[in-house]
């Protein structure tokens, strides 16, 4: 669960920010932060790139056929990601520019490029490394950072949705200003943001 020190922070920041971001955050308390979920960072960048321009539906329906795929043939996922799977891969609604993306992250991987010694960089050097990857670009190393390392102070500028819900909140067009507010906790306030997405979609689709 967060700290209830980081909470009283952030509840004081979006108090003198805005009163409708004030009152997101209360409504839905103290989040908890899960640990990562994935073994290694190559499982977390298989994910994020099938992921990509996606919604949460589809992209779960993807996975969900590349898993399938790799059962049959008695593996994981990642034992698709390799030069000769590519048909497969395709027929699982992977696009080629994917395809190229997986076999690339396998190949970071194989020259050590995504050991352990990554989550102790600064996010800034931890993002070149892994923007140095084909199909990896700013905001699935920003996604990487809060999920998988659980950095604190990611503010992913990149990701429609946080801001977007920010500056529905703020009534504000320079969000990147606005969560430099929250600094050391700019993950967090993202965090908050997707849940409030979440919460409001319901009523979003009922209208």
């Amino acid at each position: 669960m967060l700290d209830p020190e980081v909470y009283r922070r952030l509840l004081t920041e979006a108090e003198a920010t805005s009163a409708p971001l004030h009152a997101a955050i209360a409504r839905i308390g103290p989040v908890a932060i899960e640990p990562p979920v994935h073994a290694g960072v190559a499982e977390r960048l298989f994910v994020e790139i099938v992921n990509q321009q996606l919604s949460t539906k589809a992209a779960f329906a993807i996975w969900s056929r590349i898993e399938a795929a790799a059962q049959a043939q008695g593996g994981a996922p990642r034992d698709l990601f390799v030069p000769g799977t590519e048909a497969v891969l395709r027929g699982c609604g992977v696009s080629a520019n994917k395809v190229r993306a997986l076999h690339a992250v396998r190949e970071a991987e194989a020259r050590g490029l995504l050991g352990a010694d990554l989550g102790l960089l600064p996010h800034g050097e931890r993002a070149a490394v892994l923007c140095g990857i084909r199909g990896v670009g700013p905001w699935t190393a920003d996604m990487v950072g809060i999920f998988h390392f659980l950095d604190p102070d990611i503010w992913p500028a990149g990701d429609v949705a946080a801001v977007g819900v920010l500056r529905r909140l703020t009534e504000r067009n320079d969000t990147t200003a606005v969560a430099a507010r929250f600094a050391p906790y700019r993950s967090i306030l993202a965090r908050y943001l997707w849940r409030a997405r979440d919460a409001a979609a319901p009523a979003i689709e009922a209208a």
